[in-house]
């Protein structure tokens, strides 16, 4: 009998065994850590914290309303067996399984010859299932064993060595003790157990963690998507649309200064989508033909902002920082220019070995041994897994998770060793990991959002604390903190909203900045009725907006708040046309 068959009835006697112990039931599996909860809302207590992969059978199969008005969880909740009691989960950070009575003979050949595929991969056993369960999602994306050849235990001791790993964490068990580096108040040494948590891949296979393993390299057997996969992240943006009408094919443009700088095309579009954004209120950088008062630059581009600094915009302005940079460096041609901030970012960390956020933090496949676990970007134990989140929101924002990514997954020996927290391992350190060393500035446009004087702009509504809270920090590298205008922090599942004050420390020093999301008024993260009744209150003189709730009523942005903001407004509730952030 041949070892597929044998896999296949191995498979079919499990699920036999499961039917005949229980019919049919449904249960839910954990995609990030959470709050398990008394009751369907936030404002009941927590039981406990539970981490990614934890699965619970439910009560019941329907999803529950939020008790709240303004729901912490919109998308509803589910009664789960918890401890042997009944609790509450919200429903968005989980997905729901079904057990058939009878799977199909099909079902069961496609599982198992997606264990055969990992496999043959190289990963171990106790990978196959997640992976399998991402693969069965997303059949286009493609996972590759990176083998360390590094015992697990071993690593672990090396990155919790004494100022390599902090956590924003005051739990016992996660900091070390032994270790007197001071930090910040709220980050401490990371124990032994906490960095293993981070460091084993198999904590972080489901759809959006695993992009902390996003390949970041030229893959030549994408060669063949990489062009639609560009254009489709760059179509909408009026640089894409620019150069086309001029003869430059961009898409054709980032494919070969990819393939000639060993830089993954994709990144590099999304790099660029993030820096020019989809306006022209970056043109000059992008269209080469300026003429003003402060030089003449015509023939030099810039697509990726290099130079524009915030101490040089301030005394110069943005074109003058960013096409000076451009013609010091000779970047004479959109070619040019691309390929040149290519190599920018290649050659400190991509082309060394660290090829993947993962990689970034945790050293552990470099190019010269010699840089075995140093040369780290981050000491941030959960920037990864932070990065993976903005990126996969990125990707699913503009619809492209059907792109044929490239995962690299570190395999490790003896994974299943315990990991306990002697403190052996903060013994000594060394100084090659690094803090940020942005400015506040810099640290919130890198994370996506708008920096403007005291406010920070450009955050979507419906968006949760949490997520923006993570952006930031898989920047900053340093905790921050998201309270309410009346200084009660948010918590994971509580939308962000104008008058919100989103304070971040770089290590240096600490900005407190206002949150300005047009359209929301009245700072609970949403746009409703309330706001359009406070914005036509203060059209009419009955009500007076504070400094951050002008701005946000602007949503014209023509410095003014009249008929056309409370139009648009009025738009955006019916669902004719959003506001733009």
């Amino acid at each position: 009998m041949s070892k597929r068959n044998i896999m296949l009835m191995i498979f079919v006697c499990f699920f036999a065994s499961i039917s005949s112990v229980k019919a049919d039931y449904s249960y839910v599996v954990v995609n990030d850590s959470i709050n398990v909860r008394t009751g369907p809302s936030t404002k009941y207590d927590s039981k406990k914290i539970v981490k990614n992969g934890a699965s619970y059978n439910l009560i019941k199969e329907d999803i529950i309303k939020d008790e709240q008005m303004n729901g912490s969880c919109d998308s509803g909740w589910y009664n789960i067996s918890f401890e042997n009691s009944s609790a509450y989960v919200c429903s968005e950070y989980v997905t729901k399984y079904n057990v058939k009575d009878n799977p199909s003979e099909e079902d069961v050949e496609a599982k198992t010859e997606c264990h055969l595929k990992m496999k043959e991969a190289g990963f171990p056993s106790s990978y196959w299932n997640d992976l399998c369960t991402i693969q069965m999602a997303h059949p286009t994306w493609q996972f590759k064993a990176l083998k360390t050849n590094l015992d697990f235990k071993t690593a672990v001791e090396k990155e919790s060595s004494c100022g390599k790993s902090y956590i924003a964490s005051s739990k016992p068990e996660d900091i070390d003790t032994s270790c007197k580096n001071a930090y910040t108040k709220t980050w401490y040494p990371a124990s032994q157990k906490a960095v293993a948590y981070y460091m084993d891949p198999r904590n972080w296979l489901n759809e959006k963690h695993v992009f902390q393993f996003l390949f970041l390299q030229y893959e030549n057997s994408m060669a063949s998507v990489y062009p639609s996969s560009v254009v489709g992240i760059i179509q909408n943006a009026q640089f894409y649309k620019y150069h086309l009408s001029v003869n430059n094919n961009l898409g054709d443009i980032i494919n070969t200064a990819g393939k000639e700088t060993n830089v993954s095309p994709v990144f590099l579009a999304t790099r660029m989508y993030q820096e020019l954004g989809t306006s022209d209120s970056l043109k000059n950088l992008y269209q080469g033909n300026y003429t003003g008062s402060n030089g003449i630059y015509n023939g030099f581009y810039n697509f990726f902002n290099y130079g524009v600094t915030d101490e040089c915009v301030k005394a110069n302005g943005t074109t003058y920082c960013g096409l000076n940079h451009a013609k010091n460096k000779n970047w004479n041609s959109p070619l040019a220019a691309i390929k040149g901030a290519a190599t920018n970012l290649s050659s400190a960390y991509i082309s060394v070995g660290q090829y993947t956020t993962y990689l970034q933090k945790y050293n552990v496949v470099p190019n010269n041994l010699a840089s075995l676990y140093v040369h780290q970007y981050m000491t941030n134990v959960a920037a990864p897994s932070s990065e993976a989140t903005t990126t996969y929101n990125s990707y699913k924002k503009m619809n492209l998770l059907n792109t044929a990514f490239v995962f690299y997954i570190p395999v490790y020996n003896n994974m299943n060793n315990v990991i306990t927290n002697s403190n052996q391992g903060a013994t000594g350190g060394d100084d090659t990991t690094t803090v940020t060393k942005y400015d506040i500035s810099t640290i919130v446009k890198l994370s996506g959002y708008q920096y403007d004087g005291n406010y920070i702009k450009k955050i979507d509504p419906s968006t949760k604390a949490s997520d923006v809270k993570g952006d930031i920090e898989a920047i900053s590298g340093t905790s921050i903190v998201i309270t309410d205008s009346k200084g009660n922090e948010l918590g994971k599942d509580d939308l962000i909203g104008t008058g919100s004050i989103v304070k971040i420390n770089n290590g240096v020093v600490e900005e407190s900045l206002t949150v300005v999301i047009k359209g929301d008024t009245s700072g609970d993260g949403r746009i409703n009725a309330l706001d359009l009744l406070q914005v036509q209150k203060d059209i009419l003189g009955s009500y007076t907006l504070t400094n951050a709730q002008a701005l946000a009523a602007d949503t014209s942005g023509d410095e003014k708040i009249n008929a056309l903001d409370l139009l648009q407004v009025q738009k955006d509730i019916l669902g004719v046309s959003k506001i733009k952030q």
